[in-house]
């Protein structure tokens, strides 16, 4: 059963730390600590400012999603993941385009962290529709490409992927209730930007998604907290028909 409380429906909100400096996010940490479940932190400032953004984040108290996306040989991501031992780390991502015997070495590298995170295996990126697919030699439909994605993760044992909330209704019944389903592209109102597959937070939620991850609306917003409080309730309002 879903404990269907706004403290349920804030840790599912993830805040997507997407600034140049620690400095800039240590910012964005200060305002949104109370209002967002978890920060993101991705190759933008992860380049620049290396394992001491992670552990400075990690001192207001929430979780942190590492988002790396590591694609490369199963021998190098099984090494360069066992180099992040000693960062708090909740989440992880590869990408599953990867392959099987990549993302079995992930995982295995990732149980021998401290923090022993889920990897994330990261399907097919928002930004790309079924156009860019074809054009990259792909005959499957993104929905079609997730779904064989989602499979291999799961064989590979990791726990949870990234797809668009487009997908969600087709993973429905193939992942356990237990596999994280992290979904980008969220978007509260009507603007894309570089988006091609995207959903309302409510939308999302209700589809089967168990985390959110938002940048620009919250961090561009006016108000960045009352973007994400209104984010929040959003999610909230969507758990109600929540009877998992």
């Amino acid at each position: 059963m879903t404990e269907n409380t706004l403290e349920n429906a804030r840790k599912r909100l993830i805040f997507a730390l997407d600034v140049q400096t620690a400095d800039e996010a240590l910012v964005f940490g200060e305002r949104l600590a109370d209002s967002v479940g978890m920060w993101k932190i991705g190759l933008e400032l992860f380049l620049r400012e290396g394992r001491a953004v992670v552990e400075r984040m990690a001192a207001f108290g929430l979780p942190i999603f590492l988002d790396l996306k590591l694609h490369d040989i199963p021998a190098t991501v099984h090494r360069a993941i066992r180099n992040l031992d000693g960062l708090p780390l909740r989440f992880l991502t590869v990408h599953a385009g990867g392959g099987l015997e990549m993302l079995r070495q992930a995982q295995a590298a990732a149980e021998t962290l401290s923090s022993r995170p889920t990897i994330l295996g990261v399907t097919v990126l928002t930004s790309l529709g079924a156009g860019d697919l074809a054009r990259e030699g792909f005959t499957k439909t993104p929905e079609e490409l997730v779904i064989l994605r989602t499979q291999m993760c799961l064989e590979a044992g990791v726990g949870g992927v990234v797809a668009s909330a487009l997908e969600l209704d087709a993973l429905k019944n193939l992942v356990p209730p237990d596999f994280a389903r992290v979904i980008p592209g969220i978007r509260p109102g009507t603007g894309m930007q570089d988006q091609k597959r995207t959903a309302t937070p409510g939308a999302a939620i209700a589809a089967g998604a168990t985390h959110l991850v938002v940048g620009r609306p919250i961090r561009d917003a006016a108000d960045p907290v009352k973007a994400a409080q209104g984010i929040v309730q959003e999610i909230f309002a969507a758990l109600q028909g929540d009877h998992s």
